[in-house]
C-alpha cells in the first residue's frame, strides 16, 4: 500500500465513517464473527449502491471490494475525489463484463485473500430491483476453495432506503448490518469441481437468506438493458419452479 493510499484510506475512515454512522444510525449484529487477522471473504446481498461503503466503513476491519474502473479514472477535481473516496474505502478497480474480465475480478480478490486480508462481495452480481434474494453466481466457493479463506455471511437491511435503484443522491434511514458464523466451505469439495462451486455456493446463499429474512427469488439477477425492462423486472414475480441457467 503506498503512502497516498494509506493516507486516503485513513482520512475515509477518519470523516466518512462517523459521518456515516450519524446519518444512518447503523445498527451492527455479529461483529465479533468477522476474524480479526488473515484471510476472510464477506459474502453479502446487494440491495444497494452503498451496500459497498457501508459494508467497509462499518466492518471492524479494513474491507477490499470491486468496484467500475471508471471511479478511477476521472479528470479534474471530481476525477481526484472520486479516487480518493473510493480508494480510501478499499475498491479496486476493475473492467466490467464476463469472460475474461470477470475471471480478472476472481483473481483480483484472490491476489487480497492471498496477502491475508478481508475481500467483501455480492454473489448475487449485482442488485435486486425488487427485494427478493437472488441465486448466488459460483465466484464466491471459487474464491473461498481456492484460497481457503472463510467465508462470512452479511445481510444489508436499510441501505435500499437510504439510496434506492436509480436514486442518484442518499436519503435519511437506519441501517442494519448483520455479520454471521463464519463457513468453512473445504467440505465441498476441490475450486476445479462445478459441483463443489454451486453446492458451496448454495449453502452461503441459504446463510445470507436467513439472516435477512429475503423472499428468495430462486434465479439468477440478469440485469435488465432498458427502462421498460428495469419496470418490468421491479413489478415481475417470477414462477419459482421455472428452470434457472446452468453454469
Amino acid at each position: 500500500m503506498t503512502g497516498s493510499t494509506k493516507f486516503a484510506t485513513t482520512m475515509s475512515r477518519a470523516v466518512v465513517t462517523p459521518l456515516a454512522r450519524l446519518l444512518w444510525r447503523p445498527r451492527i449484529v455479529g461483529r465479533k464473527h468477522v476474524p480479526k487477522h488473515g484471510a476472510v471473504i464477506l459474502a453479502s446481498n446487494h440491495r444497494s449502491f452503498i451496500d459497498s461503503p457501508a459494508i467497509t466503513l462499518m466492518a471492524p476491519r479494513k474491507v477490499s471490494f470491486l468496484a467500475k474502473q471508471e471511479y478511477f479514472t476521472g479528470t479534474g477535481v471530481r476525477g481526484a475525489l472520486s479516487r480518493a473516496f473510493f480508494g480510501g474505502i478499499g475498491a479496486i478497480g476493475v473492467e466490467r463484463g464476463a469472460g475474461a474480465a470477470a475471471q480478472q475480478a476472481l483473481d483480483l480478490g484472490l491476489e487480497r485473500l492471498r496477502a491475508g486480508e478481508a475481500f467483501a462481495i455480492y454473489p448475487e452480481g449485482t442488485r435486486s430491483l425488487d427485494g427478493r434474494l437472488y441465486r448466488g453466481r459460483t465466484g464466491v466457493a471459487w474464491l473461498a476453495l481456492t484460497s481457503g479463506a472463510p467465508v462470512v455471511p452479511v445481510a444489508l437491511t436499510g441501505t435500499e432506503d437510504v439510496q434506492p435503484v436509480g436514486s442518484r443522491f442518499p436519503k435519511l434511514a437506519r441501517v442494519t448490518i448483520e455479520f454471521g458464523e463464519p463457513m468453512d466451505l473445504s467440505p465441498f469439495g476441490e475450486a476445479s469441481s462445478g459441483r463443489a462451486r454451486r453446492h458451496a455456493t448454495d449453502a452461503v446463499m441459504a446463510a445470507i437468506q436467513e439472516l435477512s429474512g429475503q423472499e428468495p427469488a430462486n434465479a439468477y439477477n440478469n440485469p435488465p438493458s432498458t427502462i421498460v425492462e428495469r419496470v418490468k423486472q421491479v413489478l415481475r414475480r417470477d414462477d419459482p419452479t421455472q428452470a434457472v441457467e446452468p453454469d
